[in-house]
């Protein structure tokens, strides 16, 4: 059994009220509504995926660029074919050693694709979820009216560029009022988004990184791939979460070594600002909050997206975040922190 593999869930029969609305959700998925649902990753809003018209209302309701891709969720590796086409070897071993789990295949569309899912692009990204919730509502979503192309186009349910929620509250804190149905699968278990890999041209490279390595994916491929692309690569696809400011809290954030971030905490006693931090305070500033993170890249990835919503709702003047070390384990985290820290002058 390969690392990956070891961390898929198998489908559990669900209580009664939840398959009430599971299938109430599915209803509404059908009538081009939106809903939103938890994977183990983050919460997703969804929309029908082959119906452009319940897509746009997804780019809507976010505030999302047109050319931002989706992600389909799918209910197994089995509806692959209906999505893509030309699919090398390489997905079918990622899709067998990893799926249900936190991997997003970027491959070859199927013509019938609607563009606005895949942002106009001849790709599109793929996975299936790892939480028992998400399974029930994509394999009856499948199953319900006409068989087939059984997929939930499905971003993060927040504001486009802003916090993902990995809660049902932060979901409705968000877009509340803008979906029709929120299931509930409580705190999401990994708590960042998946990674994603790109095997749509000749050499496999990975475009996110996310709880699933580098080095697993070398091990399951037998070759190491590519991380990103250069900038010259112009045909190289969009995927999502790679904007360079993505993940944002509302209040400015940098990103410092713990000696600058403590030299400007001693230079600015005064000012209300946060810290999010896995070192402990040598001095507690009642001006200054202190979140502590852990110091296991696992660990902090499930607890990021709270405690950047916990310290945003204190409404500092900003949120200074400790780096973390600059390590392959910690490679998704940062990626994260790079892309939620602003860059704004500090002094």
């Amino acid at each position: 059994m390969s690392q990956c593999a070891s961390a898929a869930a198998a489908r559990t029969p669900l209580l009664t009220e939840a398959q009430d609305l599971i299938e109430e959700a599915v209803r509404k998925l059908w009538n081009d509504e939106l809903v939103a649902f938890p994977t183990e990753t983050v919460y997703g809003i969804g929309a029908h995926a082959a119906r452009p018209a319940a897509v746009s209302k997804i780019f809507s309701v976010k505030g999302r660029p047109a050319d931002h891709p989706l992600i389909v969720h799918i209910p197994g590796a089995k509806w692959l074919n209906q999505w893509a086409s030309n699919i090398p070897d390489a997905a079918w071993a990622l899709a067998e050693a990893c799926w249900p789990g936190a991997l997003t295949l970027i491959l070859e569309k199927q013509q019938w694709v609607p563009d606005n899912v895949t942002g106009g692009q001849k790709t599109v990204g793929l996975r299936v979820p790892n939480h028992p919730l998400a399974l029930e509502l994509l394999h009856a979503f499948a199953e319900f009216g006409r068989p087939g192309r059984g997929g939930i186009a499905a971003p993060s349910a927040n504001r486009f560029g802003h916090i993902s929620p990995t809660t049902a509250a932060h979901v409705w804190e968000d877009l509340g009022e803008h979906v029709s149905l929120i299931l509930d699968g409580g705190a999401c278990s990994v708590g960042i988004e998946s990674t994603i890999v790109d095997l749509s041209r000749e050499t496999p490279s990975i475009l996110r990184p996310g709880a699933i390595s580098t080095e697993q994916i070398a091990e399951i491929l037998g070759t190491t791939p590519r991380l990103g692309y250069r900038t010259h690569e112009h045909d190289a696809p969009r995927v999502s979460g790679t904007h360079s400011t993505h993940y944002a809290p509302r209040a400015p954030a940098t990103l410092m070594r713990l000696p600058e971030l403590l030299a400007w905490l001693e230079a600015h006693p005064e000012e209300h600002c946060a810290v999010l931090a896995y070192t402990l305070p040598t001095i507690l500033n009642p001006s200054h909050i202190w979140r502590m993170m852990p110091y296991i890249p696992d660990a902090y990835a499930r607890e990021l997206y709270n405690a950047l919503r916990h310290l945003d709702h204190r409404c500092p003047s900003r949120i200074l975040i400790e780096a973390p070390p600059e390590t392959s384990d910690w490679a998704a985290v940062n990626n994260r922190l790079v892309r939620a820290a602003t860059q704004r002058a500090t002094s």
